[in-house]
Parts: structure tokens; C-alpha cells; sequence
């Protein structure tokens, strides 16, 4: 029996406006107005995550991300070039990290508040300033430089089934990071032996009027190896 347009279940409408309005008109004019490109990896995340179990047989609770984080802002440190923002005509690189981090809200939202002077903190310092501001940002309590003075952004999709993505551009920010799945996989180690690993994907989107693909992949492929230290 064939069902009449009178019939059939009404749409869904949802207006553009509000905060879900400008998250849509901030991701349009990040893609018009910034020379996006994305580049991909994937690490040995194996260490990492024998640190955060040994952390935790010390009663230390961190997250992945907050591993990840710590890599990152080492990393940025040795590549100062990624970590700024391009206002106007001008490319300012910042010597702290301000480190913006992608968070999910109810109802399909999405904001990136910003970690302030992020290399200034401890793993357990950085760990529990993300909780309070995720607490934060549930309830509505962002502050307006928190929502806009990041220097460098990372978004967290580890625990979905997507390995590699391309992140948007948080603008005016140079680059963003995103931390993909992962998943045991065999892997060639150094020695020539195959070895059932914690693989983990990562990408990375960055502005190419800021950046060259040359200096990208160096920080990222820099980020990896940071990030199989442990």
C-alpha cells in the first residue's frame, strides 16, 4: 500500500540560527577564506597508552587526549611555526600554547574553548583544567577569549571508528589536530619484526598561506615519534 505526501511523517526542521548558526557560518568562512590542506599519519600509540596504565596503578586519572596533549604541546615547541594565528595579512606566531580543545554538546553543538598558557601546566594541571572547562562549557560558561584566543586546536574523534579526517581550520588559528581511532593492528618495528601494536591515526589540517606542506609534515611526523616515546 502506497503511502500520500499527506501522510508521510512531517520533516524535522532545524533553523541555522543561534549557536548552531554560527558554528555553520565560522566552518564556511574557515573553507572561504583559509588555504586548507590535511595531512595524514599513523603512530605507534602502544607506550602511550602503557603510561596512562601505569599512571593509573599511581592513582594519577588522565585521558588519551590528555596524553595526546601533552605530546602536542611538546611538540609545538620544537615548531614554533605551527602554533599562532594569521590576522588580516599578518602570520602571528605565539610563544605559548593556547590550546583549544573540540568538545560535543547537546544538541549537535560544537565548541573549542581555549586552555590558556597550556605549555605552563602539568599533565595533571592540563587534565583537570580540561574537566573544569568541559564542565564549563555544558553549563554555558564560557567566556568570549575563551571561545576565540586559541593559538592551536585539537579535536578528538579516538573513540569512534574513523582513523583519519580533515578537521576544519579553527580560524584565525593556523592548524588543527585531529586524533582518529585506535585500533591493534600488526606493525613493522625497527628491528624488521612484526608486532601486534596500538596504532592510532592521526591528521592534521593547516593554513597554507601560514604554513608549508614541508613544515606540516615535519611537525606531525615529529608528534608521532613524540608520541611513541610514550
Amino acid at each position: 500500500m502506497s503511502i500520500t505526501a499527506s501522510e508521510a511523517p512531517s520533516l524535522n526542521v532545524i533553523p541555522l540560527r543561534g549557536v548552531r548558526g554560527m558554528i555553520a557560518d565560522n566552518m564556511r568562512k574557515s573553507l572561504d577564506e583559509a588555504a586548507q590542506l590535511s595531512h595524514h599519519a599513523d603512530c605507534d600509540a602502544t607506550a602511550l597508552f602503557e603510561t596512562k596504565a601505569r599512571l593509573a596503578e599511581q592513582d594519577i586519572k588522565v585521558s588519551v587526549e590528555d596524553l595526546v596533549a601533552q605530546a602536542v604541546v611538546a611538540t609545538l615547541a620544537r615548531h614554533p611555526d605551527v602554533n599562532g594565528r594569521v590576522e588580516g595579512r599578518e602570520i602571528q606566531l605565539n610563544p605559548s600554547v593556547h590550546l583549544s580543545l573540540a568538545m560535543a554538546l547537546p544538541g549537535n553543538l560544537l565548541v573549542a574553548p581555549t586552555l590558556f598558557n597550556a605549555c605552563a601546566l602539568s599533565l595533571t594541571e592540563r587534565s583537570a583544567a580540561r574537566r573544569e572547562l568541559q564542565n564549563r562549557a555544558r553549563s554555558g560558561k564560557l567566556s568570549v577569549p575563551e571561545m576565540t584566543g586559541g593559538t592551536f586546536t585539537v579535536s578528538n574523534l579516538g573513540l569512534s571508528r574513523v582513523r583519519h579526517f580533515t578537521p576544519i581550520v579553527n580560524l584565525p588559528q593556523i592548524a588543527i589536530l585531529g586524533i582518529g581511532e585506535t585500533r591493534l593492528k600488526p606493525w613493522v618495528m625497527a628491528d624488521g619484526q612484526i608486532s601486534v601494536r596500538r596504532i592510532m591515526g592521526l591528521s592534521l589540517s593547516f593554513d597554507h598561506r601560514a604554513l608549508d606542506g614541508g613544515p606540516a609534515a615535519a611537525f606531525l611526523s615529529d608528534l608521532c615519534e613524540q608520541i611513541e616515546q610514550g
